[in-house]
């Protein structure tokens, strides 16, 4: 029963729509960190909301931490990948190689790290 497979339980939250892309934005900033705000506008077409959603997710499943820092105004909310998310990188990593080795032709991507890239 697919129930009981890993892959299948791992998907029911890494394959939402935007997940990964989360993760790869948190990645990019410095120590692994970035603001709401920066999060969104990195990804062109999320709302607040799902995005809202998805990093409340990210937190529950233990990828990612968030900081709240009350001492300005308005608030400030920091998200950081945590040990497990930056682990999860190098999955996300593998499926870049695979795809351009197997299915898309980017030469620009595949001359960058995740980490610098500006595509």
């Amino acid at each position: 029963m697919q129930s009981g497979c890993t892959v299948n339980q791992t998907l029911k939250y890494l394959g939402k729509k935007w997940m990964l892309l989360i993760i790869l934005e948190l990645y990019k900033g410095e120590g692994y960190t970035r603001r709401f705000t920066e999060i969104k506008e990195r990804l062109p077409g999320i709302t607040a909301k799902v995005l809202s959603a998805r990093l409340k997710e990210l937190e529950e499943e233990g990828l990612i931490e968030k900081r709240i820092d009350a001492t300005s105004v308005p608030g400030r909310s920091d998200y950081t990948l945590t040990e497990s998310g930056v682990d999860i990188v190098e999955v996300i990593k593998e499926i870049k190689r695979w795809a351009l080795r197997w299915k898309i032709e980017n030469l620009a991507c595949g001359a960058q790290d995740c980490h610098d890239c500006m595509l």
